[in-house]
């Protein structure tokens, strides 16, 4: 028997519902739908599929399972396309300019569509790095019962024997350009690093916002793991459906479930699995759009006091579908929760908590993926934070997998990435440099451009742990070596960074979270008299506007006021 909807709070009302929607209704009969359907909930199913990417390939498929889910639990599914752009085929040229631009791009059109139909819950499936946290931005800004869906990663490649992915390619450029390999067997590995369906294969960005999506409780308990290709996605897609649904009943929201404490268990992962550091752009973003401050500082505090886990690349040896054999994200989750440092009565979209999504499961003792917090692979978590001098609003490094965790050397400086990977390229840097690439930031660049063609042609000419590099520019999640994103203030308004020129003595200390430049203060402030702002060839379309709106990189680098602003919100319309 069809359970009989009250509409009278829903935001669907307004489409569907009395003599004044005649003319509604009759769009709705056009595609299809019995009156029976008409009058039910309405349920966005929003993907970022498209043919840009195999991040994204499979979601169309997914999509289809999650309508069936809705649809069974009394839902009128109605599925929407976003877009995405994908940082691999974006990296290393200006097209990476548009990838965090489409962050808020895509939760701007999935709250529009929203709203302009006026769908009264929404099941949201991404796939490659923007696309997740852009999805959950809008299901905290909507605030509708809400459930998000990973796409799921791709397969590890196989090259020459060994495991490999995109990053492998990525760095094979430099070892290519040093001549250490040929271009047959940079033609072998380029064809053979994705075979797959799905997002890149190691904790990068994807796959640390993926792991998040659980911990946060946004996404069904082991729903994230599985590989894109795996037909146990299509049964977590209808129960994601199923879900979102019952969330629908029960008048649980987004709001419900992430809380404080649900973005401290967020940042919790991050740290535990070595995770990208983007995360601590999108996680103050994600708070910021329900009104909390949660800065790049406190994610970057949480991840440093945290152990880390899981031996996953860029910095370890695993990939996510390595993960997944000892029993997915749950796992990763169970060993931190019986370490004492997650906040386990947080409510998740299963209905409970996270302690109780968390009951039955264990963490193997025959594997080397997931180790316990009493056992760490090293007492300080993946990312941390710095401050100094040269980053009054801080900065963030990856150090997992890193032998030496502090750098001192001299500035060689460039203001923009090309200039800086064509320097790479030529071999014109030296051991102890610091390679400076600054204007990249938000406003800068505009757009806050990763740097992974550079890093990765370091790192393939074998100099990845004896330069560093520091940007207020971002780094893949792919990156690894000392490098310094995040940089704040950025180049373009005037920051320090801005001030450096080549040979200026800069010191890191990943330990001490310092960041500083030899330099007094009085002859920075001569510096920054002399120093003028920098045009950019952005001078209008959707780039620019996102230049004139966003905000610092340690506050989300966000485009909007955010919940702290509201008079209203979606959901209560």
């Amino acid at each position: 028997m069809t359970k009989s909807w009250d509409k009278s709070r829903l935001p669907s009302r307004h489409v569907t519902e009395g003599p004044g929607r005649a003319p509604h209704r009759s769009y709705y009969y056009a595609m299809g739908l019995s009156e029976e359907q008409i009058h039910r909930p309405l349920v966005g199913v929003a993907t970022c599929w498209n043919e840009a990417a195999p991040c994204n390939i499979a979601l169309s498929r997914q999509a289809q399972s999650a309508k069936r889910g809705v649809d069974a639990a009394g839902g009128t599914p109605r599925e929407f396309t976003t877009i995405t752009v994908t940082d691999g085929i974006a990296m290393g040229h200006q097209g990476m300019k548009s990838s965090l631009v489409s962050r808020d791009a895509i939760a701007d059109t999935v709250e529009l569509t929203m709203r302009g139909h006026s769908y009264d819950a929404l099941v949201g499936l991404a796939g490659c790095d923007k696309s997740l946290p852009g999805m959950m931005m809008a299901m905290l800004r909507l605030n509708v019962p809400a459930v998000f869906m990973y796409g799921g990663s791709i397969l590890p490649g196989k090259f020459k024997g060994r495991d490999v992915t995109v990053v492998d390619v990525f760095e094979a450029v430099g070892q290519h350009a040093a001549g250490n390999m040929s271009d047959e067997d940079l033609f072998e590995l380029e064809c053979a690093a994705c075979p797959s369906a799905g997002a890149c294969g190691g904790q990068f960005t994807a796959n640390t916002m993926a792991t998040i999506s659980e911990a946060i409780g946004l996404a069904l308990p082991g729903s994230a793991g599985a590989p894109a290709p795996y037909e146990e996605r299509d049964r977590f897609a209808e129960e994601s459906g199923r879900a979102v649904m019952a969330l629908l009943e029960r008048n649980l929201r987004p709001r419900d479930i992430v809380t404080m404490r649900a973005l401290e268990n967020a940042a919790v992962v991050v740290g535990a699995t070595g995770g990208s550091t983007n995360a601590a752009l999108h996680l103050p973003a994600i708070a910021h759009e329900i009104g909390l401050r949660f800065t790049m500082e406190d994610v970057a505090a949480i991840m440093r006091r945290t152990p880390y886990i899981a031996d996953l690349k860029p910095g370890g040896k695993y990939v996510a579908l390595d993960v997944h054999r000892v029993g997915g994200i749950p796992v990763i989750l169970r060993a931190l929760l019986d370490g004492g440092l997650l906040h386990g009565d947080c409510m998740t979209v299963s209905g409970r908590t996270l302690a109780e999504n968390l009951e039955g499961v264990v963490v193997p003792r025959d594997q080397d993926v997931i180790y316990t917090v009493a056992e760490p692979l090293s007492p300080t978590g993946g990312v941390v934070g710095l401050r100094g001098n040269l980053a009054p609003d801080g900065a963030i490094v990856k150090v997992a997998g890193l032998k030496h965790r502090r750098f001192e050397g001299t500035a060689l400086c460039f203001d923009c990435e090309e200039d800086a990977f064509a320097a790479v390229q030529a071999r014109a840097y030296k051991e102890g440099d610091v390679i400076v690439i600054r204007y990249e930031g938000p406003k800068g660049g505009p757009g806050m451009r990763e740097m992974l063609s550079t890093t990765g042609a370091i790192y393939g000419q074998g100099l990845g742990e004896k330069v560093a590099l520091i940007t207020d520019g971002r780094f893949s999640g792919g990156t690894r070596g000392f490098c310094i994103g995040h940089v704040g203030p950025e180049a373009a308004e005037g920051g320090p960074i801005a001030l450096l020129r080549d040979g200026d003595r800069i010191a890191i200390d990943a330990d001490a979270g310092s960041i500083t430049v030899e330099l007094a203060d009085d002859e920075l402030a001569r510096r920054r008299a002399a120093w003028t702002p920098r045009r950019t060839d952005y001078n209008s379309g959707a780039i620019w506007k996102f230049a004139q709106l966003v905000g610092p990189a340690h506050l989300g680098a966000v485009t909007h006021p955010g919940g702290a602003a509201e008079t209203h919100v979606y959901a209560d319309i």
